[in-house]
């Protein structure tokens, strides 16, 4: 009876004092601030900021990715910082100088391990998760004293990762089954690849190569047979157009059994069957494309573009195959990012300073968050796709 009085009483003050906020994850999400900095976290289901943190260093080309649960983000800054965020309490747990120059980073399958991928020293570094211990590391040496600047890190299956290097002209698949010890195993893929992707099943890890026309395409189920050259058109071609900017690999997108992925140097946006890696078909678009976006639903594709035209932003109806929305949302659209189920998307607007929000159902205006020179937008969600 003593017992039961006692937790009566208890209720009732917890009652009267206020019980406090409790909350999830899985509608979060951080803007990169690149001039400042800085990282404003957000609600993607109230589509408002909730704080702004600062003293992340260098983010002029930074990336982040989420633990499994999706409260910590790691945020990979160029001047070789490694910054974990807590999204619930708004602060910074740790930050860390782990290279002198670095360009993206990713989080094993289990969510136990970080790594960084680094231009100098080349090589990529894994930390423990939790403490930003350094584990191990995996020097880019390419041939005797010779070290290779290391692009296109992705997370596959098996707490395995790959990766390309620039210099050595490689693809290298890392194994941190045992985090201290990683086992590297090294496949020839062409001249300079310069950025890398992991096809949503975690099947097929494909570098673009910017030395040659075409793209390196390794079976991670099948690594005895080697990369072997798909898409042998894709680049610049005998013509040599001028490109303002090169196209992110990880910007390319996989609907519907199609890749949507950008042209270089012409104003196309190219279908190819994943199936048998084919080209099947050209969209024409309105500038150079830079990073081609999906939908969650894959029935839309979202294009932005390098300058001059890159206050434009042009979508595409996957069934119609042609371009049905033309927008110019603000200055200098550097990133999309879709809500989870694609009800809307957030545009970063660098040189207007803001974040726009519009609906994907009929294109309207939601909102816009204020931000000083906002790059990558990344959600929470992310925390459960492979390669993000």
């Amino acid at each position: 009876m003593r017992l039961f009085l006692s937790f009566v009483i208890a209720l009732l003050l917890s009652a009267c004092a206020g019980t406090p906020s409790v909350r999830g994850t899985g509608d979060l999400g951080l803007i990169i601030e690149r001039a400042s900095g800085q990282v404003t976290l957000v609600d993607t289901t109230s589509r408002q900021p909730y704080a702004r943190i600062g003293g992340l260093g260098d983010l002029s080309h930074a990336s982040v990715v989420y633990s499994r649960d999706g409260r910590y983000a790691f945020v990979f800054g160029r001047d070789g910082g490694l910054t974990k965020v807590d999204m619930l309490e708004g602060r910074i747990v740790k930050r860390i100088i782990q290279s002198g120059n670095a360009i993206g980073g990713s989080i094993s399958q289990d969510g136990r391990i970080v790594v960084a991928q680094n231009y100098t020293p080349g090589g990529i570094k894994a930390f423990d998760a939790g403490t930003l211990e350094l584990l191990s590391e995996v020097p880019a040496e390419y041939a005797p004293g010779k070290f290779s600047k290391v692009v296109g890190l992705a997370d596959v299956p098996g707490n395995k990762f790959a990766y390309a290097l620039f210099d050595g002209g490689e693809i290298w698949v890392s194994d941190f089954s045992n985090p201290r010890q990683p086992v590297t195993k090294r496949f020839p893929a062409g001249i300079q690849p310069y950025d890398g992707l992991v096809t949503p099943d975690g099947r097929f890890y494909l570098a673009g190569l910017f030395g040659e026309d075409g793209v390196a395409m390794l079976d991670l189920w099948q690594t005895d047979k080697g990369a072997r050259k798909i898409l042998e058109n894709y680049g610049r071609g005998q013509e040599k157009l001028p490109v303002f900017k090169m196209p992110h690999l990880r910007g390319w997108s996989v609907a519907q059994g199609k890749a949507y992925l950008p042209a270089v140097g012409r104003h196309e946006v190219l279908i190819v069957d994943v199936g048998t890696w084919k080209e099947v078909g050209r969209i024409p678009v309105r500038g150079q494309p830079v990073f081609v976006m999906a939908r969650p639903d894959g029935r839309q594709v979202w294009v932005n573009f390098a300058f001059p035209d890159n206050a434009k932003i042009d979508v595409i109806d996957t069934l119609a195959g042609k371009v049905v929305q033309r927008m110019e949302p603000g200055k200098g659209i550097l990133h999309m990012e879709f809500a989870p189920r694609g009800e809307n998307v957030w545009l970063s607007a660098r040189d207007d300073n803001k974040v726009v929000i519009y609906d994907t159902a009929n294109f309207a205006l939601l909102g816009q968050i204020a931000a000083d020179s906002p790059s990558g937008i990344f959600f929470t969600s992310r925390a459960h796709r492979i390669g993000f």
